[in-house]
């Protein structure tokens, strides 16, 4: 399965019911077969502007982040159930990226940069784009009789 990333804005209340709501909300992942890998609070601010769901103007947002494996198929139905829910202001999901390793060794860093393959490649780029020069046979690098 994907790993994705759910940002969750709810509502500001008290703890004991945004523990239910998160429990709601998590569960709601693991009925459509998904694993939750990590729940990260990421406190509560004020949003950047003020949003309006279901009749409720809304300048405050508890921030919560699911990191989790879904199976694609349910990403839709899982996303329509967090908008009908009345205590989830916003929701996004995220696509996680797999990091990428870059072999990095310690010898080309050192070396003088003209000497760098990766600088070479950029040389060698850069001389493609570069205009042939016209001979004029006459010895000259430039045209005589232009005005």
């Amino acid at each position: 399965m994907i790993t994705y990333e759910i940002l969750m804005l709810f509502r500001v209340m008290p703890k004991t019911e945004l523990k239910t709501v998160i429990k709601r909300t998590a569960g709601a992942i693991l009925e459509k077969g998904g694993i939750i890998r990590k729940l990260e609070n990421l406190g509560t601010r004020d949003m950047p502007y003020k949003t309006s769901v279901h009749g409720i103007n809304y300048k405050q947002a508890s921030y919560f982040l699911y990191e989790c494996n879904i199976p694609p198929s349910t990403i839709e139905s899982l996303l329509d159930e967090y908008g009908r829910d009345v205590d989830v202001i916003r929701r996004q999901l995220y696509r996680k990226n797999q990091p990428t390793s870059n072999e990095c060794t310690l010898d080309e860093e050192l070396l003088p940069p003209p000497y760098r393959k990766d600088v070479q490649d950029l040389i060698e780029q850069a001389r493609k784009h570069d205009k042939p020069k016209f001979k004029y046979n006459t010895g000259l690098d430039y045209y005589p009789f232009q005005k």
